[in-house]
């Protein structure tokens, strides 16, 4: 499998090729900041489910659930610079069906001011942190150590009901239409998508499986740059984000909500359709890899869901939500600071 992430998890800043400007940051001041970090390990769960969980469907069934232990934050080495009115931000896995998450440990030196977490548009959760002040010479850390309980998710026995969805409602239309890298209007792939639907499908759950099947059979896995999901299908080849790119492309195209799942070197998508009473699933599958339809053996754990953020420090909206750093460096400052970002596994 590729690294997904390396290719769209870099810090972006104005020197990363094809990178977008950072808009100005405004002055940061501890009223806009939660004080310190005291009581927050305690008050972290409600802060990682949020008003918006999702909930397990009775379509999908989730078991054999196994543990990690990650620790993800930022080290930042100010080296010759006098860092001033530091802004970082950082992703943090969040809860899904098929994933729990438990804040166990923090790691937080003197010199950062205030931190707190934020919910984007979509569901991806960050950590926001911010220093006043950091001196030459210094190096600075936020570290959290998150418990995850990911489970396998099993599909339905039965799919002759499912239907797509009649309304695209509002949490959907996220899935729905063109995305960054997924350009869904483009004429070749919608010529493709009325092919597919040129023969009609038993079922709906059989027509998303024959697109599917073709991504698979069309697409040659090969690993290189990022493309899009339209420059994919002209080549015919392609790694686990074109793959999934044209999948998703390709269901949205039919009416059927899709998205793409980030997990730590690697991606696929999840497609929607409802069951009975209207009620309704994302349902994982593989294009690239192992054939696995309407299931997952997965354990690695969820980053994100999504290809279509809005993140407030940026103008363009982001595919996958990135690390993000800027700072202003002091009068009598050398060189450059290190942010470095940290993502890594411990136990598991």
């Amino acid at each position: 499998m590729s690294n997904a992430t390396h290719r769209d998890s870099a810090p972006a800043s104005p020197s990363a090729p094809g990178a977008p400007s950072p808009r100005p940051v405004p002055s940061l001041s501890r009223r806009t900041w939660l004080a310190g970090s005291a009581g927050l390990l305690a008050a972290w769960p409600g802060a990682l489910r949020g008003a918006d969980e999702p909930s397990a469907s009775p379509l999908l069934t989730y078991e054999s659930p196994q543990t990690q232990t990650w620790k993800i934050g930022l080290i930042l080495e100010s080296g010759r610079t006098h860092c001033g009115n530091v802004l970082a931000t950082f992703p943090i896995p969040t809860e899904w069906p098929e994933q729990t998450v438990r804040l166990v440990d923090q790691e937080v030196d003197a010199y950062i001011s205030g931190w707190k977490p934020r919910v984007l548009p979509g569901g991806v959760k960050q950590v926001m942190l911010a220093m006043n002040q950091v001196p030459p010479g210094s190096e600075v850390k936020l570290l959290l150590t998150f418990e995850i309980d990911r489970s396998r998710i099993l599909g339905p026995e039965q799919t002759a009901g499912l239907e797509i969805p009649r309304r695209i409602s509002g949490d959907l239309r996220f899935a729905m239409g063109n995305s960054p890298y997924i350009d869904a209007s483009h004429p070749r792939i919608k010529a493709v998508a009325r092919e597919l639907m040129a023969t009609p499908a038993e079922t709906p759950w059989a027509q998303v499986e024959r697109t599917y099947d073709w991504v698979r059979e069309q697409i040659e896995y090969t690993e290189g740059k990022l493309k899009s999901a339209s420059d994919a299908l002209s080549d015919g080849k392609g790694d686990c984000e074109e793959m999934t790119s044209l999948f998703v492309a390709l269901c949205r195209n039919q009416r059927v909500p899709a998205r793409m799942v980030w997990i730590p070197g690697h991606c696929y998508p999840e497609f929607y359709l409802t069951g009975p009473d209207d009620e309704g699933a994302w349902f994982p599958c593989q294009p690239a890899g192992t054939r696995q339809f309407g299931r997952m053996d997965e354990y690695r754990p969820v980053l994100q869901k999504g290809d279509r953020f809005q993140v407030p420090e940026l103008k363009a909206p982001q595919r996958y939500v990135a690390e993000f750093f800027t700072c202003k460096k002091l009068r009598g400052s050398g060189g450059e600071p290190d942010p470095h970002f940290v993502r890594e596994l411990i136990d598991g």
